[in-house]
């Protein structure tokens, strides 16, 4: 298992003892109304049951370790570097004030800390670390070797999550939803036709294939083996989704051994007499 250390910037943040006065203050109450969220923030979704749960906490033992901000340059307002979760938790719990420590940053500081801060938290999805990592190699210009400094992960890995923002956008979406792996995002990377990669995803999610079992799948794809059967899947799930917008009811097209088989799905007694007069079956009384 890969480790994952604390980058040394966001090491020295939060201990005070390494705070340099000149640049940071500390303050045991400020404003909460003052902070507002970083635009670096290379984290896209926060999950609202871990929100809950973290406010619960901060309602029972308040904010422990203090928010990083820095001050606005356009406003009067603290922008956050560190602490985004601590912040909207504090927010639900209803606290007027949170613990903070000021800081000097520039724009690449703050997305460099917020992405430290992540990573070592585990919070990020690896398209939200991709995303991040190639915001700091094309805005920033910071090769790939000195990200992996800073963030403490090794270039290949950097690397090979940046080769996850070449994937087809239908697919983006299922790995952002954590619906497949990075393993399984890394291997359906292997077909080149992003139209059978995106039917290789759907068979993926579909039959909850294993790692091994989708690098298997793309193996096949990519020597001819199976390839007719994924054209096949692909065209059935295209009239399935054509019929459901034609009737309007959720309908699947199956293959059979001998032709096949076409399954219009319907909930009550009202909905199937709908379905009867939509396909002509049953007169209006």
């Amino acid at each position: 298992m890969e480790e994952k250390r604390l980058g040394k910037g966001l090491a020295a943040l939060i201990d005070s003892n390494q705070i340099d006065n000149s640049t940071s203050s500390y303050r045991e109450k400020f404003d909460i109304n003052k902070i507002i969220p970083n635009p670096y923030q290379p984290r896209m979704h926060i999950d609202p049951k871990d929100l809950i749960g973290l406010a619960d906490s901060i309602r029972a033992n308040g904010v422990i370790q203090p928010l990083i901000v820095t001050k606005d340059k356009n406003s009067n307002k603290y922008l956050i570097i560190a602490g985004e979760r601590r912040y909207r938790a504090a927010k639900l719990a209803g606290f007027k004030y949170v613990p903070i420590v000021i800081k000097d940053s520039s724009p690449q500081q703050m997305l460099e800390l917020a992405l430290i801060e992540n990573i070592q938290r585990e919070d990020l999805n690896p398209l939200e670390e991709a995303y991040a990592f190639q915001q700091l190699q094309d805005e920033f210009g910071l090769p790939q070797k000195d990200i992996a400094e800073r963030v403490g992960l090794n270039r290949v890995t950097i690397s090979n999550k940046i080769r996850l923002l070449k994937l087809p956008d239908p697919v983006k979406e299922v790995v952002l939803n954590e619906t497949i792996s990075e393993g399984h995002a890394r291997a359906l990377l292997g077909i080149k036709n992003d139209e059978s990669l995106v039917a290789a995803t759907d068979i993926v999610v579909k039959r909850g294939l294993s790692v091994r079992e989708t690098e298997s799948l793309v193996r096949k794809i990519n020597y001819g083996k199976g390839t007719k059967k994924l054209r096949l899947n692909t065209d059935l799930l295209k009239y399935g989704e054509i019929l459901s917008e034609k009737l309007g009811f959720l309908t699947q097209v199956r293959r059979l051994s001998k032709g096949g088989r076409v399954i219009i799905r319907y909930h009550n007694k009202s909905e199937l007499k709908e379905l009867l007069k939509t396909l002509g079956l049953e007169k209006d009384n």
